[in-house]
Formats: structure tokens, C-alpha cells, sequence
């Protein structure tokens, strides 16, 4: 296929040609009914905001140019096919969960997903097989899936029907996804991939491998985040195995009717971009983000990790584009430089957690940019450097599953001091995003330590979301239901 082409682009184009008068939605009639949101965006961009009909394809059920552009994202991803996502990577996790497990199935998962793929097990009603996984006690990050506890799950749930994989995690580690496949499919399960941070793997070289190169059933890519397109889309892969028909139906229960093609659009041209100059670019990439590990080390105090973490198994390879810092012997939580950095230098970075910071480096980014960032956590260490006896270092707590999420989720539940609810069973989640990795989710027992992790995060004014109560002073837990700490 021709990688140089992007059909809804053309499609587009010819649209704004034709002149048609506009009867239809959006209201706003090619920009003329909203002249101040037209300033802001610009009258490019409101031309093209426009609704499905014959020349641009329906996204739910498409046979022309958004098929097309199917088709040529699946090419240039190794799939069998793709599907253009236009509710961001959480849908795209969803659709996939949905179309494989049913209610009371089970699915083997790392513990550290994303809070999307446990609302996929509120909505399905699947039941969770956590596969733990093991901390680097040094920077306070879990790590990726050992093959041996893989294994060991499957062994112990030989009627699961999927496996899911972080490939890589937000701060870059990959579990053995290749093994963890071949184990998988043995079994009769299917092997999911949440590769909303490996756009990358499928273009650049040198990376981890990607989820399609090591046989994964489904994967979701989150285009806008490594891969230049819009913020909110994504693609979702599909595997030799699995029918794109039947997956689209699922897909068609959650994502909109009214797929908006700026973000269409830009899936088109980004994947263009990638499929012509990915290697180039990454190469870029890389070589920024290994220029900028090597200078924040300089530093000292601060330790920007790399491939000197991989191990083979928990650590079976690492993301060199993943510029994360770990802030503890400074003496300050990662979140409390990013807050610095964000508030005092001008520097916006992805997220800080409790020992962590991470700067998310793509192909905007200059050197210059990176050296002004280096340039200010070598002031914020000489300014603010502090004993770092206090400090909590640990980003992850085994969770104490009692029940499946759906079932609490949607149980009769009380709202609780934070103080009164240790023991009782959560019915609601609590994270800090980003990374959006959930501390508590519905089902799991609220202990002593998973409190004193929670105040710990408010302390250090980290974004808890997920609760009712927008202050988390007070969770919900399932009503009447009180289960003894373990």
C-alpha cells in the first residue's frame, strides 16, 4: 500500500472544494455560527469539523476513505487490521477487554494497570487474576510481569481467557511479552497488550519489541502521546486471530456515533508521518533522551535510569525514549519537583509521583529544551535539597482482592471518614493521576498502609481522583460488609 497517502485528509480537502451548503450538524456551520471559538481554533480547523456523510465515511460502520485509512494503519503497524479510536486510549482498552471476557470470566493482569482496564472490569463483569508484580525498592516503581508468576497464574486459573500486558509501563519497563504470549496461547488464552506508551516500538529501531511483532492477540496504542496526533485518539490493533468484525461491534457499544474527524484526520496524517519517517524520528528520540539521562546523572542526587536496569525477566527490556528521574535523594517527592518546575521555571512536565518524575520527550522537543530542564533541577537541588529520612518511597501496595470490581462497584454502598474505614471493602476508586494507576479499586480491602498512602499522597498535594468526594476525606465502601486487615 501506498504509506504516502492519507485518505481522510484527501477526502477532506475535496469536501472544502465542493461548497456544500450545511444542514446538517455540528451547529456551529463550518465555523460562521461561533466566530469566537473561530478565532481560537481557526477557521482550517472549524471548516472540518463536520459530521459523517457519503464522501467521509462513517467511522461505526466504514467502506470508503476511514476504511482506507484502516487498512494502511494496519500495514503500517504489522496488524491485521486497525481501528481508528476517537475516545482515546481508555476506550480502545475497553473495546478490547469487552470483546474477549464476559461476566464471570477471568483475566490474568499485573496489578499496575491503568484505571481503564479495571472500569473494563466494572463494565463486563470479568473477574481479575492480579499477577504482582515485583518493586524496584530503590526507586519505589513496580516492575514488569515475571514469566515465572505468569505461568504460575495460568497454571492456577487454567479457564482464564486472557492475558494483558503493560508493554511498556509509564516509566518504561517491558515484561517478556514474547514468552508471555507463547505461554498464553499454549493455554487457549488470549493476550491482550495496553501499549498506550509503545506507539514508538512499532517504527523506531533499537526499541522493545512491540505487541503485534510478539504475536499479541489486541493491542491499544495510544497515537497521541508518542505518535503526534491529536490528544483523545487512538488506534486499536488487531492480531491474526482475531475477527475485525466482530471486534467492531464492541467497539460500537462505548465510542461515539459522531466521530469527529480532526481527530480521524489526525491519526491519518501521523500515522503517514511515521509509516515514511518513524525510524528517523525515533532515532531523535532517542538520542535526546539518553543526551539528557546522561547530563540530569551529572548532576547527582537525582538518578534518570536506564537499560542498566533490565534483567532479563521483571526487567526484560527498557524504553530508552522514557526520560524518568528518580527525585529521592534530593530529599523532595517527584511530585513536589514537578510542582516546582511547573510553578517557578516554567516547565510543564508529565506527571510526578512519590519518588519519581517523568519528562515526556518526543519529537518537538529541542535540545535546548531539554537543557533548560536539566538547568533547572540542578538549581532545585542547590535551592531546596532536604533530608530525605521522611520521604515514603513506595509507588505500590499489594492490593487484598475480596470481590470483583463490578460486583462493588454497583453494590449498596455508605460514604466514610478515611479514619473510620480500614478494614472495610472499597466501592469506588482512588489514584494518583497521572499515572492513574489505582491505589484502591472496587472490591479490594482498605487497610492501615493503603491510608497512610493516601494522606502521605495529599500531603504532597498529588491529584487523588476517582472518589465521589473530590477532597478524599471520605471513601465509599460497601455498605454493612467489614473484613479484618490481613
Amino acid at each position: 500500500m501506498d504509506q504516502s497517502r492519507a485518505p481522510i485528509m484527501e477526502a477532506l480537502e475535496h469536501f472544502k472544494s465542493m461548497r456544500i451548503v450545511p444542514f446538517d450538524v455540528p451547529g456551529h456551520k463550518r465555523g460562521r455560527g461561533s466566530p469566537e471559538l473561530t478565532r481560537f481554533l481557526g477557521e482550517q480547523c472549524m471548516t472540518v469539523d463536520v459530521n459523517s456523510m457519503k464522501p467521509l465515511d462513517n467511522l461505526c460502520h466504514p467502506t470508503s476513505v476511514i476504511r482506507e485509512a484502516e487498512e494502511l494503519a494496519a500495514e503500517a503497524f504489522g496488524a491485521k487490521h486497525a481501528f481508528l479510536m476517537v475516545g482515546g486510549t481508555t476506550s480502545s482498552v475497553q473495546s478490547m477487554i469487552l470483546s474477549v471476557v464476559g461476566r464471570g470470566d477471568e483475566i490474568i493482569l499485573p496489578r499496575n494497570v491503568h484505571r481503564s482496564v479495571i472500569n473494563a472490569l466494572v463494565l463486563t463483569g470479568a473477574i481479575p487474576v492480579y499477577v504482582n508484580p515485583q518493586m524496584n525498592d530503590r526507586l519505589g516503581i513496580s516492575l514488569g510481569m515475571s514469566v515465572a508468576d505468569v505461568a504460575a497464574a495460568i497454571e492456577k486459573h487454567p479457564s482464564a481467557k486472557a492475558v494483558l500486558v503493560n508493554n511498556p509501563t509509564y516509566y518504561g519497563i517491558c515484561s517478556d511479552i514474547k514468552s508471555i504470549v507463547s505461554l498464553a496461547h499454549a493455554a487457549g488464552m488470549k493476550v491482550l497488550a495496553d501499549e498506550a506508551h509503545g506507539t514508538h516500538f512499532y517504527f523506531g529501531e533499537g526499541l522493545p519489541v512491540s505487541a503485534m511483532a510478539a504475536g499479541a492477540d489486541l493491542a491499544s496504542v495510544s497515537m497521541h502521546k508518542s505518535g503526534g496526533s491529536l490528544t483523545q485518539s487512538s488506534f486499536l490493533l488487531c492480531g491474526q486471530s482475531m475477527n475485525p468484525d466482530h471486534i467492531r461491534q464492541f467497539i460500537n457499544l462505548t465510542q461515539t456515533t459522531s466521530g469527529s474527524y480532526l481527530l480521524m484526520v489526525s491519526l491519518d496524517i501521523s500515522r503517514k508521518n511515521l509509516a515514511l519517517h518513524g525510524k528517523h524520528i525515533f532515532q531523535k528520540v532517542a538520542g535526546l533522551t539518553e543526551y539528557a539521562r546522561g547530563e540530569i546523572n551529572q548532576l547527582g542526587d537525582y538518578y534518570a535510569y536506564g537499560r542498566e536496569l533490565v534483567n532479563g525477566d521483571t526487567v526484560y527490556d527498557f524504553d530508552v525514549t522514557k526520560l524518568a528521574v528518580n527525585t529521592l535523594d534530593v530529599g523532595l517527592a517527584g511530585i513536589e519537583v514537578y510542582d516546582v518546575l511547573r510553578d517557578f521555571y516554567d516547565i510543564q512536565t508529565e506527571f510526578g509521583d512519590l519518588g519519581n518524575l517523568l519528562a515526556y520527550v518526543s519529537v518537538g522537543d529541542r535540545e535546548r529544551d531539554l537543557e533548560r530542564l536539566v538547568a533547572a533541577l540542578s538549581d532545585i537541588r542547590r535551592r531546596y535539597k532536604r533530608d530525605k529520612a521522611t520521604l515514603m518511597r513506595q509507588e505500590y501496595i499489594s492490593p487484598q482482592v475480596v470481590t470483583g470490581p463490578q460486583e462493588a462497584f454497583y453494590a449498596e454502598k455508605q460514604a466514610l471518614p478515611l479514619e473510620a474505614t480500614a478494614g472495610r471493602i472499597c466501592a469506588e476508586f482512588v489514584m494518583c493521576y497521572p499515572p492513574g494507576i489505582p491505589i484502591l479499586a472496587p472490591g479490594e480491602r482498605i487497610t492501615g498502609e493503603i491510608l497512610d498512602y493516601i494522606r502521605y499522597a495529599k500531603e504532597k498535594h498529588c491529584l487523588l481522583t476517582g472518589t465521589e468526594d473530590p477532597e478524599v476525606n471520605h471513601l465509599q465502601v460497601i455498605k454493612g460488609v467489614v473484613s479484618p486487615c490481613i
